[in-house]
């Protein structure tokens, strides 16, 4: 649900420089933090205070929607790196491939935690834009990103018992129209269709899913009601055959393009892929 070889040593977070905490708001967000670095490395995030501006390594990733030039630089690296893992020149790959895989790699990373928040949390993240949130723009894992605090902390109206369509009306409307949104407008113009950059998102938030299920079973009813919710409502509806009940197998109605970035343009499908006929 990422781009390729995102589980290896470099998945690991990095820690945030001192600056980059205030204590005064962390505090409230320390439980939620906790528990997503505890899912591992594509939920785990840092938090920052909501007005600061980043500063080095942290980027604004509002410049991946305001500067093409910008998102320009992470499709050529991913595009060099796919191109690499196949002992290619980066002209062997199709633009408009990299540029599905940078998306899907940096989706990933936006759904993962949103879901987790929501299911754990009892309330969606607010105010998640991109020009709110820093990254990191690292290959080879889950990049590091850092949220603004009030996008994890628990406020009087969080409910751990949250109603599941409320959950995901508001990660619809804070994150799929947010950020999530904001991202694939921004990568549309390397040519990769809708139908593709939102089939990206659905696998993504069924990757993520899936995680959040085997690793807290206690919500794993929780996590697939919202899930299955989100993907039957736009902008997700009808990217995917089914929301994953137990028993069925989740699968995309598109392809997210990798199997072109390798040789001859015949490498392996992904699991929840249109084009894998499983027998």
């Amino acid at each position: 649900m990422s781009e390729p070889t995102q589980a290896g040593p470099a998945a690991a977070q990095p820690p945030a420089p001192a600056s980059f905490t205030d204590p005064a708001s962390a505090s409230t967000a320390e439980p939620l933090i906790a528990e997503l670095a505890a899912l591992g490395p594509f939920f785990a995030a840092l938090t920052h205070p909501d007005d600061a501006p980043p500063r080095e390594p942290w980027r604004s990733m509002g410049e991946l929607a305001h500067d093409p030039a910008v998102l320009g630089e992470r499709i050529a690296a991913v595009r060099g790196f796919l191109a690499a893992g196949g002992g290619q020149r980066p002209d062997a790959v199709e633009e408009r491939v990299a540029a599905s895989v940078a998306h899907l790699g940096l989706v990933a990373r936006l759904v993962s935690p949103a879901l987790a928040v929501a299911v754990l949390g009892g309330a969606a993240p607010t105010g998640v834009s991109l020009a709110r949130l820093r990254w990191q723009p690292t290959l080879g894992g889950p990049w590091p990103l850092s949220l603004p605090h009030s996008a994890v902390t628990v406020g009087a109206d969080a409910d751990a018992d949250a109603d599941p369509e409320r959950l995901a009306d508001a990660l619809a409307r804070h994150v799929l129209d947010g950020p999530v949104r904001e991202l694939a407008d921004a990568v549309a113009p390397w040519r990769v269709s809708p139908h593709i950059l939102w089939g990206n998102t659905a696998s993504a938030l069924n990757g993520a899913a899936t995680m959040l299920a085997a690793a807290r079973p206690a919500s794993a009813a929780r996590v697939r009601a919202v899930t299955a919710l989100l993907l039957d409502r736009p902008p997700l509806a009808g990217t995917s055959t089914t929301a994953a009940p137990p028993g069925r197998a989740f699968r995309r109605r598109s392809c997210c393009l990798i199997y072109r970035a390798a040789p001859d343009r015949a490498g392996a499908l992904c699991g929840d892929c249109a084009l894998d006929r499983p027998e």
